[in-house]
């Protein structure tokens, strides 16, 4: 989840009446951990939620939707409730965590287990207004292809690749660990999506540095999030 949960904003970024509205009405720079809190707090209750939870959760997104919309640079107006912008929203979120499941995972996924996780994210997309989300690996697939040609590395989308993977707004003594899966999530992207972000594609140090890096950063948060407190703690 933290390394797709990174691949996935550097992806959303990439169209460009997105990025607008996240430059705008998102606080990412002056308050990115409260901001990855609520969007924590919103994928545990969809996914792991009761049903109510789950509701209340969609309920309170749509509400945040209605009032944000506004001007892009390139003078297109945009909207965050706007069914195209969730759409990609979706499928980037999408293809992103089903590029670091299949990396970085406990276990492997065969593909009715990969299209299983699609289609229960379909039921979520659909309640937060998503027309006709896709619904196997195959179709997200599908549908990023068809964005490509409106998908652009604006320089707000280039300023939030730097702010997450250059300046994130931490202590000195968890910045290797962050660097660890910022790197990760960055060799998961797309070669096309780096390009427009101006990341550099250096597939040899991925696979002798990076991607152990980023098994060993993925490993030490899923020890800790497992670990159990003494019995008489």
């Amino acid at each position: 989840m933290f390394v797709g949960g990174i691949t996935a904003i550097l992806l959303q970024s990439l169209h460009p009446l997105t990025m607008a509205a996240i430059a705008d009405h998102s606080a990412y720079q002056s308050d990115p951990w409260g901001r990855m809190r609520r969007t924590s707090h919103f994928i545990a209750a969809t996914t792991f939620g009761r049903p109510a939870d789950a509701r209340a959760a969609i309920a309170q997104v749509r509400a945040i939707h209605e009032h944000i919309a506004g001007t892009a640079p390139d003078g297109r107006p945009y909207a965050a409730s706007d069914p195209h912008l969730l759409r990609w929203v979706h499928v980037a979120e999408i293809d992103a965590f089903l590029r670091a499941y299949a990396a970085y995972g406990s276990k492997r996924l065969d593909q009715a287990e990969r299209d299983g996780y699609v289609a229960d994210m379909a039921q979520i997309a659909v309640e937060l207004g998503v027309p006709d989300p896709p619904r196997t690996q195959a179709q997200v697939a599908t549908v990023i292809e068809q964005y490509l040609p409106e998908l652009n590395g604006t320089s707000q989308a280039r300023d939030a690749a730097r702010f997450l993977l250059v300046k994130p707004p931490l202590p000195l003594i968890i910045r290797p660990i962050y660097g660890g899966l910022a790197a990760a999530a960055v060799s998961l992207l797309p070669p096309w999506a780096r390009r427009e972000l101006s990341l550099p594609s250096l597939p040899l140090t991925e696979a002798v540095l990076v991607r152990p890096a980023g098994r060993l950063a993925v490993n030490t948060i899923r020890w800790g999030l497992s670990a159990r407190a003494p019995a008489d703690a």
